[in-house]
């Protein structure tokens, strides 16, 4: 295909608002814009013909897909196979994440990290390293002989890994990094999420202002929102400067309190979707390991032996439904929760979440049952149904 063409849909939502019967114009890699149907210019090949045509959506916790978890093969061919798993889901950028690890094979995805930008691989967008500064009393399923304080050259080697990729993403819990850590991670550029972890509101307060801004995964192994004490859930939720990932399955947060955590929401920051998705995804394996313990996939849950949730057996566009179809939300916030509100939350909102013009053209073509039925990276189709 030409460097230059045009996808056709009958409806394409630009981010901000619907075009009918339009076609998105391409042109090396980039949106040129959106023009009714009738007048894309005459020799331009014509792709596409779906329903709708809506942004790509962006990821920023996918531990694995395409039966691998990064954590058991941290190099650039695992974090390939992670990102092309989710294109058949419409994600187009991903944050593959490591989940607390030791030193050894934190400082291996770190490197993966690095060559895979330097590749300018399909769909990655960079690392999330959740842990392995974390807080035992909220571990989850992190295995808590890895949980450690983090000390000078855990403080370096994220410094210095920032500089070699779009993005780096760490979620950290107070008890185990100091907000003076947390300020000159910041400052360097890395994205500071708080998270696994007991905190009051207070001490997350303390912590935004050093400039952590976001929580993980709202609602889930985090101090909840009590009558005296409004705890990482509240401070999520209350403070403007926090943005915030919400896994929308019904299971890890019951949908009235996602109903309840969106509309109260401050801003200027928001709450998005994230998978946090594991090794499942892309494939029909019912169980997989993680630091050496089984977790089994039954029933849209993924679990440890003693029941403990792991992760998530959820893909992006399922997730946009579920916010669509149980929770009521108008389709176009929906596509914003997977698009434009993830892009902000990591600074990428000039060039992601957007079908306008500049904007990479990551496109996503759905059915009218919200179905991907073709994905775009760049302008390149990584995927046709």
């Amino acid at each position: 295909m030409s460097d230059r063409f045009a996808i056709a849909a009958g409806r394409i939502f630009d981010g901000e608002a619907w075009h009918e019967n339009a076609a998105l114009i391409v042109a090396e890699g980039l949106v040129e814009g959106i023009v009714e149907r009738d007048a894309v210019p005459a020799g331009l090949t014509v792709a596409g013909g779906g329903a709708m045509l809506v942004p790509g959506f962006i990821d920023l916790q996918v531990n694995g897909g395409g039966g691998l978890m990064l954590n058991d093969k941290p190099d650039a061919d695992t974090l390939d196979i992670i990102c092309k798993a989710q294109m058949p889901f419409g994600t187009t950028a991903v944050l593959p994440t490591l989940i607390t690890d030791t030193p050894e094979i934190t400082r291996s995805t770190i490197a993966a990290g690095a060559e895979a930008a330097k590749r300018k691989m399909p769909g990655f967008l960079g690392l999330h390293l959740e842990g392995p500064h974390l807080s035992l009393s909220r571990k989850g399923a992190h295995d808590p002989k890895l949980i450690r304080p983090m000390d000078g050259d855990d403080e370096a080697a994220l410094i210095a890994a920032r500089a070699t990729m779009p993005v780096l993403l760490t979620t950290v819990a107070p008890e185990s990094v100091t907000a003076g850590q947390v300020k000159t991670l910041a400052d360097a550029g890395v994205v500071v999420s708080l998270g696994h972890t007991d905190t009051s509101y207070r001490t997350a307060k303390q912590y935004a202002e050093a400039g952590a801004s976001m929580a993980t995964h709202l609602f889930n192994a985090m101090s909840q929102i009590g009558n005296r004490e409004p705890g990482l859930a509240g401070a999520a939720v209350d403070i403007g400067t926090f943005s915030a990932g919400l896994i929308a399955d019904g299971i890890h947060v019951d949908p009235a309190t996602m109903q309840i955590a969106l509309k109260a929401k401050n801003g200027p920051a928001r709450i998005f979707l994230v998978t946090d998705a594991m090794a499942t995804i892309g494939t029909d394996l019912k169980s997989f390991t993680l630091n050496g313990r089984t977790i089994k996939r039954e029933n849209g849950r993924l679990t440890l032996e003693d029941g403990t949730l792991a992760g998530a057996d959820l893909d992006m566009i399922s997730a946009i439904r579920f916010m669509h179809e149980t929770i009521g939300y108008d389709l176009g916030e929906a596509i914003r929760l997977a698009s434009l509100y993830p892009a902000e939350a990591v600074g990428q909102e000039k060039r992601l979440g957007r079908l306008a013009k500049g904007y990479a053209a990551n496109a996503v073509q759905l059915t009218d049952t919200l179905d991907v039925s073709g994905t775009w990276i760049d302008g390149k189709k990584v995927f046709s149904a």
